[in-house]
């Protein structure tokens, strides 16, 4: 307990740290508000289930399909001018919706475009805020702070949809408003950074490096320790099915006329049991082994997936996210602050990136999955079937030894980086 507090109270000193974590929470709330009128607004717009999906399907693949160059970029050039320039645009595009909802022009188009475009500028952004992250907070400290990056998440959550709910019903552009105000706000914030985030200089002499040479590198750290192949092969499939069980829920949801006000209630109540579970996630990273935490997180998801099946309500499905999101913040939080541990400072923005555009590559199908198995199977037999399909990616981490076996972070806070000799295997190595 006293290292969970002498941590934060580090972090709470650390200006740099704090303006990262300010700047980005209030983007992460504006985008919240937007995402979950994507939906709404495609729906309103042509009565379409399968639109609602594929607005927020262009979201995804936009991250995506980002997430790859932005690693490259953050390991180039200037992680403040990354960050800031994704920032501006995104204030723009979002910007655009709003004059378009005044002169009363909105289309689905449009709209597509900029989910399109804004999913590009966060998957731009990721690998650069993380590698920020990793030069601002000492390795100590990770942990603590991955947990804080975790909350923002959910304190996003628990405000930015019933936010999103009313704005949408004052008028159709205003969320998209509010959006643009917070992508300024994070731009100008992120000027404030102090600590110098350029990339580490090129040798003198030395050839300039061509981007496939540098997204092979990272790939291939990746790619050669077993424990991150079997992450990257979990949370691919995971984060396809889950996503797709919830977007079949929200929309059965919506087909039954719930109002967009309890439709927010939905992720306020989530993004509680979300922000409670960041709130002890540093005290559950110290006391439980990391690989073990991240088999429970796998199986978190499984008690209440038979009710959400049986039962279309938000009490329900506000039951399920807060069960999961309980345990994920301290999850994530925990195999995060490892990574970040045991990869070469060089390789942090790529090997982040790869890992990330690799979990998250499907999940652009995850809303056309939800919506396709909904109008096919119908909402009960839909969840049940997507359902087992999440139980049997947890037998992913649960049966691979590399996972069990990664120790507490008291083992493993002073390991050197993967790839040198034996002291980081050993710390693998090291039983649960």
């Amino acid at each position: 307990m006293v290292r969970i507090v002498t941590g934060f109270r580090s972090l709470a000193r650390n200006h740099d740290f704090q303006v990262l974590w300010v700047a980005q929470t209030i983007s992460t709330l504006g985008s919240r508000v937007s995402m979950f009128v994507f939906p709404l607004l495609g729906y309103a717009l042509t009565g379409s289930a399968l639109v609602a999906a594929a607005l927020e399907a262009a979201h995804l693949l936009g991250v995506a399909g980002a997430l790859l160059p932005g690693g490259v970029l953050a390991d180039r050039v200037d992680r403040r001018r990354v960050m800031r320039t994704a920032s501006g645009t995104g204030a723009l595009l979002y910007a655009s919706l709003a004059v378009a909802g005044l002169a009363g022009s909105l289309t689905v188009p449009h709209l597509l475009v900029v989910a399109l475009l804004t999913g590009v500028c966060a998957g731009a952004f990721a690998p650069a805020e993380t590698s920020a992250v990793r030069t601002v907070v000492p390795r100590e400290d990770l942990p603590a702070a991955l947990s804080q990056n975790q909350a923002r998440e959910h304190v996003a959550s628990l405000v930015g949809a019933p936010l999103g709910g009313v704005l949408f019903a004052v008028a159709r552009w205003l969320p998209f408003l509010a959006d643009a105000v917070t992508y300024a706000l994070s731009w100008l914030l992120i000027g404030r950074l102090r600590t110098d985030l350029s990339p580490a200089a090129r040798p003198a002499g030395a050839p300039r490096r061509r981007v496939r040479a540098d997204l092979a590198e990272g790939a291939r750290f990746v790619l050669r320790h077993p424990l991150f192949r079997t992450l990257l092969a979990w949370s691919a499939l995971t984060n396809l099915v889950v996503n797709a069980v919830f977007f079949v829920a929200v929309l059965r949801l919506i087909e039954d006329g719930v109002d967009p006000l309890h439709l927010g209630l939905v992720e306020t109540a989530a993004g509680a049991a979300g922000i409670l579970g960041a709130v002890v996630a540093p005290w559950l990273i110290e006391r439980l082994p990391t690989g073990w935490l991240t088999i429970t997180v796998a199986w978190s998801f499984l008690p209440l997936l038979v009710p959400m099946a049986l039962w279309s309500t938000p009490l329900v499905v506000a039951a399920a996210l807060g069960l999961v999101l309980l345990f994920n913040p301290a999850g994530n939080a925990g195999i995060g602050a490892y990574r970040l541990t045991v990869t070469p400072p060089e390789l942090v923005g790529r090997a982040q990136s790869f890992s990330q555009f690799v979990s998250m590559a499907a999940m652009p199908l995850a809303p056309l999955l939800a919506g396709g198995a909904l109008a096919w199977f119908g909402g009960e037999r839909a969840v049940l079937a997507l359902g087992l399909v999440v139980a049997a990616t947890a037998l992913i981490p649960t049966c691979s030894r590399t996972v069990r076996s990664v120790p507490r972070p008291r083992v493993w806070r002073d390991a050197p980086p993967l790839g040198e000799p034996a002291p980081a295997e050993r710390v693998v190595a090291v039983p649960a």
